[in-house]
């Protein structure tokens, strides 16, 4: 039997054991620390010889998380639905999980912990950097960067060659035709900086 834990029970979590499943998965155990009815980490931090995916879409959850997990030794699992494309020169990092109908064309680059989020394109020589997470349906064209830990919203358009920052979050159904600055949000058509987050 192989076995696989789920780190998040909500919805986007029986998304990712869904796609576990489909990856060959027959054993699937979903845990959070926040419901009763599920394991806690604290529960299961001794068999770090079972791999671990994450199914927790906020991003700053997640890179706390993977730290965790990986301090214990768990193998962190990568997981790419079976109706996905990936080129064959496209790199893929530890713990990022493609859904179903994602494009990842030649020569993309996908950081650790990164959500490639259901029918999303990624061009060719992109650079996804680590826990970014890419909505359901967003296209970026070709040599489009995303900066570590910024969030693209559900719908959303980038052209070629722009520059998205750190910690971003871009509004649903943005088309983002210039470069944006980390710590921005913004949204529309075409896509402005509303405000900067705020450092804690």
């Amino acid at each position: 039997m192989k076995s696989i834990y789920i780190y998040g029970a909500s919805g986007h979590g029986l998304v990712v054991a869904d796609i576990a499943e489909i990856c060959g998965y027959s054993d699937i155990i979903l845990i959070d620390d926040g419901e009763n009815n599920y394991l806690s980490f604290n529960d299961i931090k001794d068999n770090s010889h079972i791999p671990i995916a994450f199914g927790i879409g906020s991003n700053s959850i997640r890179e706390k998380l993977y730290k965790k997990v990986k301090s214990y030794g768990f193998k962190v699992e990568t997981l790419i639905h079976k109706s996905a494309v990936v080129a064959k020169s496209a790199t893929i990092e530890k713990g990022t999980v493609i859904m179903a109908g994602v494009i990842v064309n030649p020569y993309a680059k996908v950081g650790n912990c990164a959500i490639l989020n259901s029918a999303s394109v990624i061009e060719h020589e992109n650079i996804i950097e680590d826990f970014v997470h890419i909505s359901p349906k967003v296209a970026l064209a070709g040599d489009v960067k995303i900066g570590k830990s910024t969030h693209i919203g559900i719908g959303s358009s980038v052209i070629q060659g722009v520059n998205i920052g750190k910690n971003c979050i871009v509004g649903a159904g943005s088309v983002v035709i210039r470069d944006i600055s980390s710590r921005s949000v913004a949204y529309g058509n075409p896509c402005k900086v509303i405000r900067k987050i705020d450092e804690r």
